[in-house]
Protein backbone atom coordinates (compact mmCIF):
# COMPACT_ATOMS: atom_id res chain seq x y z
CA UNK A 1 0.00 0.00 0.00
CA UNK A 2 1.70 3.90 -1.05
CA UNK A 3 1.98 5.64 1.89
CA UNK A 4 0.07 8.46 2.79
CA UNK A 5 0.97 12.24 2.72
CA UNK A 6 3.70 12.82 5.52
CA UNK A 7 4.52 9.18 6.37
CA UNK A 8 7.08 7.04 5.12
CA UNK A 9 5.25 3.61 6.34
CA UNK A 10 8.28 1.76 5.67
CA UNK A 11 10.81 4.13 7.55
CA UNK A 12 7.81 3.98 9.87
CA UNK A 13 8.20 0.37 10.48
CA UNK A 14 11.87 0.31 9.89
CA UNK A 15 12.17 2.68 13.20
CA UNK A 16 9.59 0.62 15.26
CA UNK A 17 11.29 -2.59 14.61
CA UNK A 18 14.74 -0.79 16.32
CA UNK A 19 12.60 0.76 19.12
CA UNK A 20 10.33 -2.06 20.02
CA UNK A 21 11.29 -4.94 19.21
CA UNK A 22 8.41 -7.28 18.29
CA UNK A 23 5.49 -4.35 18.42
CA UNK A 24 4.83 -4.66 14.21
CA UNK A 25 4.32 -8.51 13.37
CA UNK A 26 3.62 -7.43 9.39
CA UNK A 27 3.61 -5.03 6.87
CA UNK A 28 2.27 -1.43 7.62
CA UNK A 29 -0.78 0.29 6.34
CA UNK A 30 -1.84 3.74 6.88
CA UNK A 31 -4.41 6.21 6.48
CA UNK A 32 -5.37 10.46 7.61
CA UNK A 33 -7.61 10.30 9.90
CA UNK A 34 -10.29 12.75 8.60
CA UNK A 35 -10.98 15.89 10.35
CA UNK A 36 -7.87 17.35 12.31
CA UNK A 37 -6.98 21.02 11.17
CA UNK A 38 -3.33 21.13 12.87
CA UNK A 39 -1.36 18.10 13.93
CA UNK A 40 -1.69 15.41 11.28
CA UNK A 41 -2.99 12.13 12.91
CA UNK A 42 -2.71 8.92 11.04
CA UNK A 43 -4.36 5.50 12.11
CA UNK A 44 -1.12 2.37 11.07
CA UNK A 45 -2.18 -1.33 11.34
CA UNK A 46 0.18 -4.35 10.77
CA UNK A 47 -3.11 -6.60 9.85
CA UNK A 48 -3.34 -7.81 13.79
CA UNK A 49 -2.91 -4.24 15.44
CA UNK A 50 -3.65 -0.88 14.97
CA UNK A 51 -2.08 2.37 16.55
CA UNK A 52 -2.60 5.90 15.78
CA UNK A 53 0.57 8.22 14.78
CA UNK A 54 0.42 11.90 15.11
CA UNK A 55 2.89 14.54 13.50
CA UNK A 56 3.62 18.45 13.09
CA UNK A 57 1.70 19.44 9.44
CA UNK A 58 3.40 19.78 6.33
CA UNK A 59 5.10 22.96 5.65
CA UNK A 60 4.70 26.34 7.43
CA UNK A 61 4.87 25.38 11.12
CA UNK A 62 4.74 28.47 13.09
CA UNK A 63 7.38 28.70 16.44
CA UNK A 64 6.43 27.19 19.01
CA UNK A 65 3.47 25.42 17.72
CA UNK A 66 2.97 21.54 16.94
CA UNK A 67 5.62 20.23 19.87
CA UNK A 68 5.28 16.74 19.69
CA UNK A 69 7.12 15.92 22.64
CA UNK A 70 4.97 18.14 25.43
CA UNK A 71 1.70 16.48 23.68
CA UNK A 72 3.41 13.01 24.21
CA UNK A 73 4.33 14.60 27.37
CA UNK A 74 1.12 15.92 29.37
CA UNK A 75 -0.59 12.48 27.92
CA UNK A 76 1.69 9.97 29.81
CA UNK A 77 1.57 12.31 32.91
CA UNK A 78 -2.51 12.20 32.92
CA UNK A 79 -2.74 8.18 32.21
CA UNK A 80 -4.80 7.08 35.15
CA UNK A 81 -6.22 9.82 36.44
CA UNK A 82 -10.26 10.77 36.03
CA UNK A 83 -8.97 12.22 32.57
CA UNK A 84 -8.86 9.53 30.32
CA UNK A 85 -6.42 9.49 27.65
CA UNK A 86 -4.29 7.06 25.46
CA UNK A 87 -1.52 5.09 26.28
CA UNK A 88 1.78 6.46 25.16
CA UNK A 89 3.90 3.87 23.44
CA UNK A 90 6.50 5.28 22.08
CA UNK A 91 8.15 9.74 21.03
CA UNK A 92 10.80 9.95 18.65
CA UNK A 93 12.18 13.64 18.49
CA UNK A 94 14.62 12.45 15.37
CA UNK A 95 12.89 14.58 12.34
CA UNK A 96 14.81 12.70 9.74
CA UNK A 97 12.65 9.00 10.70
CA UNK A 98 9.44 10.49 8.68
CA UNK A 99 10.31 13.89 8.26
CA UNK A 100 9.46 15.91 11.04
CA UNK A 101 9.31 13.96 14.99
CA UNK A 102 6.24 12.27 15.80
CA UNK A 103 4.55 9.71 18.52
CA UNK A 104 3.07 6.36 18.82
CA UNK A 105 -0.13 5.80 21.15
CA UNK A 106 -2.58 3.02 21.77
CA UNK A 107 -5.49 3.75 19.22
CA UNK A 108 -8.62 4.03 21.43
CA UNK A 109 -12.15 2.44 19.89
CA UNK A 110 -15.28 4.82 19.76
CA UNK A 111 -17.09 7.66 17.62
CA UNK A 112 -15.61 11.11 17.15
CA UNK A 113 -18.60 13.41 16.87
CA UNK A 114 -17.12 15.72 14.61
CA UNK A 115 -20.36 17.19 13.20
CA UNK A 116 -24.67 18.55 14.95
CA UNK A 117 -25.53 15.28 12.28
CA UNK A 118 -23.62 12.60 14.39
CA UNK A 119 -24.51 13.76 17.48
CA UNK A 120 -28.25 14.49 16.70
CA UNK A 121 -28.06 10.45 15.91
CA UNK A 122 -27.35 9.78 19.69
CA UNK A 123 -31.01 11.61 20.67
CA UNK A 124 -32.14 14.51 22.92
CA UNK A 125 -31.46 12.54 26.24
CA UNK A 126 -28.19 10.98 25.15
CA UNK A 127 -26.91 14.36 23.84
CA UNK A 128 -27.83 15.92 26.91
CA UNK A 129 -26.02 13.43 29.23
CA UNK A 130 -22.78 13.53 27.17
CA UNK A 131 -22.66 17.39 26.81
CA UNK A 132 -22.32 17.48 31.17
CA UNK A 133 -20.25 14.74 30.92
CA UNK A 134 -17.74 16.64 28.43
CA UNK A 135 -18.36 19.75 31.03
CA UNK A 136 -17.52 17.55 34.03
CA UNK A 137 -14.74 16.29 32.44
CA UNK A 138 -12.96 19.35 31.71
CA UNK A 139 -13.34 20.22 35.49
CA UNK A 140 -11.73 16.80 36.39
CA UNK A 141 -8.51 18.15 34.32
CA UNK A 142 -8.60 20.90 36.21
CA UNK A 143 -9.16 19.14 39.80
CA UNK A 144 -5.48 17.58 38.70
CA UNK A 145 -2.42 18.59 40.63
CA UNK A 146 0.33 19.15 38.50
CA UNK A 147 2.98 18.80 40.59
CA UNK A 148 1.61 15.03 41.63
CA UNK A 149 1.50 14.41 37.70
CA UNK A 150 4.84 15.29 37.52
CA UNK A 151 3.72 18.32 35.43
CA UNK A 152 4.97 21.61 37.78
CA UNK A 153 7.64 22.64 35.41
CA UNK A 154 4.79 22.27 32.32
CA UNK A 155 4.14 26.01 32.06
CA UNK A 156 4.70 29.26 33.50
CA UNK A 157 1.41 30.47 35.02
CA UNK A 158 2.26 33.76 36.38
CA UNK A 159 1.46 36.14 33.69
CA UNK A 160 -0.23 33.53 31.47
CA UNK A 161 -2.99 35.48 29.95
CA UNK A 162 -1.15 38.43 29.02
CA UNK A 163 1.37 35.80 27.27
CA UNK A 164 -1.12 34.48 25.37
CA UNK A 165 -1.96 37.63 23.73
CA UNK A 166 0.67 38.16 22.73
CA UNK A 167 1.75 35.16 22.29
CA UNK A 168 -1.00 34.52 19.61
CA UNK A 169 -0.34 37.84 18.19
CA UNK A 170 3.06 36.62 17.06
CA UNK A 171 1.09 33.58 15.16
CA UNK A 172 -1.13 35.72 13.37
CA UNK A 173 1.92 37.84 12.38
CA UNK A 174 3.56 35.08 10.87
CA UNK A 175 0.62 33.64 9.36
CA UNK A 176 -0.78 36.76 7.60
CA UNK A 177 -1.51 37.13 3.78
CA UNK A 178 -4.75 38.83 3.42
CA UNK A 179 -6.32 42.00 5.07
CA UNK A 180 -9.06 40.58 8.36
CA UNK A 181 -10.48 43.60 9.29
CA UNK A 182 -10.82 44.27 12.75
CA UNK A 183 -8.34 41.57 14.09
CA UNK A 184 -5.70 44.35 15.44
CA UNK A 185 -8.67 46.23 16.99
CA UNK A 186 -9.72 42.88 18.96
CA UNK A 187 -5.75 42.29 20.10
CA UNK A 188 -5.36 45.84 21.01
CA UNK A 189 -8.35 45.61 23.05
CA UNK A 190 -7.32 42.19 24.69
CA UNK A 191 -4.11 43.07 25.57
CA UNK A 192 -4.83 46.32 27.51
CA UNK A 193 -7.41 44.12 29.71
CA UNK A 194 -5.66 40.75 30.29
CA UNK A 195 -6.84 39.83 33.73
CA UNK A 196 -4.47 38.12 36.46
CA UNK A 197 -4.06 34.57 36.63
CA UNK A 198 -7.51 33.02 38.39
CA UNK A 199 -5.74 29.95 39.15
CA UNK A 200 -3.04 27.68 37.70
CA UNK A 201 -4.04 24.37 36.72
CA UNK A 202 -3.21 22.36 33.79
CA UNK A 203 -5.21 23.85 30.44
CA UNK A 204 -6.30 21.40 27.18
CA UNK A 205 -5.83 25.04 25.68
CA UNK A 206 -8.33 23.18 22.48
CA UNK A 207 -11.26 21.51 24.73
CA UNK A 208 -14.56 20.54 22.31
CA UNK A 209 -16.46 17.33 21.89
CA UNK A 210 -14.80 16.53 18.35
CA UNK A 211 -11.70 16.06 20.31
CA UNK A 212 -12.58 13.63 22.60
CA UNK A 213 -13.56 9.88 22.06
CA UNK A 214 -17.01 8.42 22.80
CA UNK A 215 -18.00 4.90 23.22
CA UNK A 216 -21.29 4.88 22.50
CA UNK A 217 -21.26 1.20 22.76
CA UNK A 218 -20.68 1.82 26.81
CA UNK A 219 -23.06 4.56 28.08
CA UNK A 220 -21.75 6.85 25.91
CA UNK A 221 -18.88 7.58 28.17
CA UNK A 222 -15.97 9.69 27.13
CA UNK A 223 -13.22 7.09 26.07
CA UNK A 224 -9.89 9.33 25.26
CA UNK A 225 -9.55 13.13 25.14
CA UNK A 226 -7.53 13.78 22.38
CA UNK A 227 -5.28 16.99 20.96
CA UNK A 228 -3.30 17.81 23.75
CA UNK A 229 -0.85 20.24 21.29
CA UNK A 230 -1.59 23.64 23.47
CA UNK A 231 -1.44 22.32 26.97
CA UNK A 232 0.69 23.94 29.16
CA UNK A 233 0.08 25.30 33.11
CA UNK A 234 -2.26 28.66 33.05
CA UNK A 235 -5.71 30.21 33.44
CA UNK A 236 -8.68 27.38 33.62
CA UNK A 237 -11.06 29.62 32.86
CA UNK A 238 -9.07 29.62 29.12
CA UNK A 239 -10.07 26.57 28.34
CA UNK A 240 -13.58 27.52 29.67
CA UNK A 241 -13.99 30.58 27.85
CA UNK A 242 -12.87 28.42 24.65
CA UNK A 243 -15.11 25.70 25.48
CA UNK A 244 -17.96 28.30 25.34
CA UNK A 245 -16.75 29.90 22.00
CA UNK A 246 -16.72 26.25 20.34
CA UNK A 247 -20.14 25.88 21.66
CA UNK A 248 -21.86 29.40 20.07
CA UNK A 249 -19.77 28.77 16.90
CA UNK A 250 -21.11 27.36 13.45
CA UNK A 251 -18.94 23.80 12.96
CA UNK A 252 -19.10 22.57 9.36
CA UNK A 253 -22.27 19.98 8.82
CA UNK A 254 -23.41 18.10 6.25
CA UNK A 255 -23.36 19.33 2.52
CA UNK A 256 -20.75 22.17 3.71
CA UNK A 257 -23.45 24.23 6.06
CA UNK A 258 -22.37 25.41 9.15
CA UNK A 259 -24.48 24.61 12.36
CA UNK A 260 -24.67 25.96 15.55
CA UNK A 261 -24.18 22.46 18.11
CA UNK A 262 -26.19 24.21 20.46
CA UNK A 263 -29.29 23.64 17.95
CA UNK A 264 -28.97 19.81 18.00
CA UNK A 265 -31.73 18.58 19.82
CA UNK A 266 -31.56 17.86 23.84
CA UNK A 267 -28.24 19.85 23.90
CA UNK A 268 -28.21 22.56 27.04
CA UNK A 269 -27.94 25.91 26.13
CA UNK A 270 -24.15 27.38 26.82
CA UNK A 271 -25.17 28.84 29.88
CA UNK A 272 -26.03 26.12 31.04
CA UNK A 273 -22.79 23.77 30.41
CA UNK A 274 -20.79 26.36 31.99
CA UNK A 275 -22.93 26.21 34.95
CA UNK A 276 -22.23 22.74 35.32
CA UNK A 277 -18.70 23.02 34.75
CA UNK A 278 -19.24 25.54 37.69
CA UNK A 279 -20.58 23.29 39.84
CA UNK A 280 -18.36 20.46 39.48
CA UNK A 281 -15.45 22.60 39.67
CA UNK A 282 -16.43 24.89 42.87
CA UNK A 283 -14.60 27.64 40.62
CA UNK A 284 -16.43 31.16 40.30
CA UNK A 285 -17.00 31.40 36.58
CA UNK A 286 -19.39 34.42 36.94
CA UNK A 287 -17.17 36.97 34.38
CA UNK A 288 -15.78 35.32 31.32
CA UNK A 289 -16.00 38.33 29.12
CA UNK A 290 -12.60 38.44 28.13
CA UNK A 291 -11.62 35.05 28.26
CA UNK A 292 -14.41 34.48 25.74
CA UNK A 293 -12.99 37.08 23.57
CA UNK A 294 -9.78 35.72 23.93
CA UNK A 295 -10.73 32.22 22.75
CA UNK A 296 -12.50 33.86 19.95
CA UNK A 297 -8.88 35.94 18.79
CA UNK A 298 -7.15 32.52 19.43
CA UNK A 299 -9.81 30.60 17.51
CA UNK A 300 -9.16 33.04 14.74
CA UNK A 301 -5.86 32.96 14.82
CA UNK A 302 -5.32 29.06 14.54
CA UNK A 303 -8.00 28.88 11.23
CA UNK A 304 -6.09 31.47 10.08
CA UNK A 305 -2.69 29.71 10.07
CA UNK A 306 -5.01 26.61 8.39
CA UNK A 307 -6.22 28.95 6.04
CA UNK A 308 -2.31 30.24 5.30
CA UNK A 309 -0.92 26.58 4.92
CA UNK A 310 -4.19 25.62 2.18
CA UNK A 311 -3.49 28.40 0.16
CA UNK A 312 0.82 27.01 -0.34
CA UNK A 313 -1.06 23.72 -0.83
CA UNK A 314 0.38 22.45 2.28
CA UNK A 315 -2.71 20.70 4.10
CA UNK A 316 -4.07 17.04 3.88
CA UNK A 317 -7.83 16.42 3.33
CA UNK A 318 -10.76 17.79 1.79
CA UNK A 319 -12.68 20.72 3.63
CA UNK A 320 -10.07 22.72 4.03
CA UNK A 321 -11.44 25.50 1.23
CA UNK A 322 -13.94 26.94 3.65
CA UNK A 323 -11.70 27.63 6.66
CA UNK A 324 -10.87 31.13 5.43
CA UNK A 325 -14.09 32.02 5.17
CA UNK A 326 -14.97 31.51 9.20
CA UNK A 327 -12.15 33.74 10.27
CA UNK A 328 -13.75 36.72 10.19
CA UNK A 329 -16.82 35.58 11.92
CA UNK A 330 -14.97 34.83 15.23
CA UNK A 331 -13.08 37.86 15.17
CA UNK A 332 -16.75 39.85 15.38
CA UNK A 333 -17.71 37.34 17.90
CA UNK A 334 -14.84 38.58 19.86
CA UNK A 335 -15.31 42.19 19.64
CA UNK A 336 -18.64 41.71 20.63
CA UNK A 337 -17.98 39.91 23.80
CA UNK A 338 -15.71 42.53 25.06
CA UNK A 339 -18.72 44.80 24.48
CA UNK A 340 -21.37 42.73 26.57
CA UNK A 341 -21.98 44.56 29.85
Amino acid sequence: MPSPPGLDLEALRTHLDAALPGLVTGPLDGAVIAGGRSNLTYTVTDGATTWVVRRPPLGHVLATAHDMGREHRVMAALRGTAVPVPAMLHFCADPDVIGAPFYLMEHVEGAVLRDPASLAALGPDRVRALTFRLADTLADLHAIDPEQAGLADFGRPDGFNARQVSRWKRQLDGSRSRDLPGIDALHERLAAAAPGLSAATVVHGDFRLDNTVVDTGRGDRIAAVLDWEMSTLGDPLADVGLFAVYLATPMPAAHGALDVITTVPGHPAVDEVIHRYAEKSGRDVGNLRWYTAMSAFKLAVILEGVHFRYTQGKTVGAGFDTIGARVLPLVDAGLAALEKG
